[in-house]
């Protein structure tokens, strides 16, 4: 599985209904449970973004899915980044020509 990090910024629909972010969250969890994908972190930020999410996922499309689905209640918009552990990043660079 793969590693993919969010970077999560509350809508206005999302900062007026904030008390319900949690049960939000525990829908997000059942829902990357279903598609086979877990939620290895989450963190409430400040600055430029409200969330950090970090999800280990089978391939890109589950993650495309999840995001999708997730950012059609309106309660949120993201920015998703493939992240590579420190055994990949080393895997790549060694195979560099």
């Amino acid at each position: 599985m793969a590693k993919y990090i969010s970077l999560v910024k509350y809508t206005a629909k999302g900062s007026e209904n904030i008390k319900e972010s949690p049960n939000r969250l525990d829908a997000f969890k059942r829902l990357c449970e279903s598609m086979g994908a877990t939620l290895d972190g989450f963190y409430l930020t400040m600055g430029q973004y409200d969330i950090v999410t970090i999800v280990d996922a089978p391939n890109p499309e589950t993650v495309a899915k999840i995001l999708l689905t997730t950012t059609s209640g309106g309660a949120i918009s993201s920015e998703t980044l493939p992240a590579f552990t420190e055994a990949e990043y080393r895997k790549v660079i060694s195979e560099l020509p």
